[in-house]
């Protein structure tokens, strides 16, 4: 069961800032826009839209606008199993 989902948008030059979600799994799908992703302890990971990303339980991460445009992308975070 999923316990939080969510459609979000990032202004150009935000972050969402250093976070986990705890035991949970974190699923980005990038619906518009481009950005980076920083995994703690790895080097940044660009992606363009239409894309998707995965947040293991437990991985520090954070995601920022890299474009002129708004980030807009649906997260889903539930149980780890």
């Amino acid at each position: 069961m999923w316990r939080k989902k969510c459609a979000a948008g990032l202004s150009p030059g935000v972050s969402l800032g250093w976070h986990t979600t705890g035991r949970d799994e974190e699923s980005l799908v990038v619906l518009r826009g481009q950005g980076e992703a920083l995994f703690e302890g790895f080097t940044k990971r660009p992606f363009v839209a239409p894309a998707s990303l995965y947040m293991p339980p437990a991985a520090r991460h954070n995601v920022t606008n890299t474009g002129r445009g708004v980030l807009e992308y649906v997260y889903i975070a539930a149980p780890s199993q």
